[in-house]
């Protein structure tokens, strides 16, 4: 029997599209916040956390963070010198590229810069993250973890069994490798062990002045990344041991599980 034109399924969860309408509301967001703020940096992250920027945003609550597709936010500036919405902002939008945001603030660009310098937070690697060490396992008990934690920590790869009710690593075990690219389960076996690989940071990449200046600060970062990690190599120069191997052995401390 055919079937009738009539009978058809009509979904009760209809919601409107909000393409056009959305992109012009961040368009005119862009350009009242242009106007309303004294400066306009172009930042991006590194190792993006919600909870983290979350915090970032509750430091500079006198100021304005705003995230969107870039080729949108790229429009409420311009694009060229025809159609930029004011005097060097096409500048601004060439950075505009990857996991980027706008920031609108009054501050000066010194203490913008200062602040992002020194915000650094240490946070659990992801797979697909770059291991910046070499992770080695003893054999012997592994006393932070319950027993209830052996079959998962098995599942995962480690080779452990239950010894009079104490989850035991029964062979030395190489976590990851440097300069490997972490699997799913590197990354949770990482996070079990409370071992903090990656750094949460916000890169300012320029700024652009309501009197139409514009900077580019990618260079100036640089030379601040170069001077950290020169003073972190001499302080900690005298207490680095060097292996034949070239392979570190971390010493893990109690699991956040």
């Amino acid at each position: 029997m055919p079937r009738t034109r009539r009978d058809r399924r009509v979904a009760l969860t209809k919601t409107r599209k909000k393409g056009l309408e959305l992109k012009q509301h961040v368009i005119k967001d862009i350009r009242d916040n242009i106007d309303s703020y004294a400066r306009v940096f172009v930042f991006n992250i590194d190792n993006a956390r919600n909870k983290k920027l979350k915090d970032v945003r509750e430091e500079w609550k006198h100021s304005r963070f705003m995230f969107g597709k870039n080729r949108v936010m790229a429009l409420g500036l311009g694009r060229t010198v025809s159609d930029e919405y004011r005097e060097n902002l096409h500048k601004v939008t060439s950075l505009i590229r990857g996991q980027c945001g706008l920031l609108f603030t009054n501050c000066s660009k010194e203490e913008v810069l200062k602040w992002f310098k020194k915000y650094r937070e240490k946070d659990f690697a992801r797979s697909g993250n770059i291991a910046p060490d070499t992770v080695l396992l003893d054999k012997g008990p592994l006393t932070q973890f319950c027993h209830s934690m052996e079959p998962q920590l098995r599942q995962l790869g480690l080779p452990t069994s239950l010894q009079r009710g104490i989850v035991t690593l029964i062979s030395d075990y190489k976590v990851c490798s440097e300069g490997d690219v972490l699997t799913p389960e590197q990354a949770r076996i990482l996070k079990l062990l409370g071992n903090e690989m990656v750094e949460f940071k916000i890169n300012i990449e320029c700024v652009w002045n309501n009197d139409g200046t514009f900077e580019d600060l990618r260079n100036e970062n640089k030379e601040n990344v170069s001077n950290v990690s020169k003073n972190e190599k001499s302080t900690n120069g005298d207490s680095e041991v060097k292996e034949n191997d070239k392979t570190t052995k971390r010493q893990i401390g109690r699991a956040h599980v």
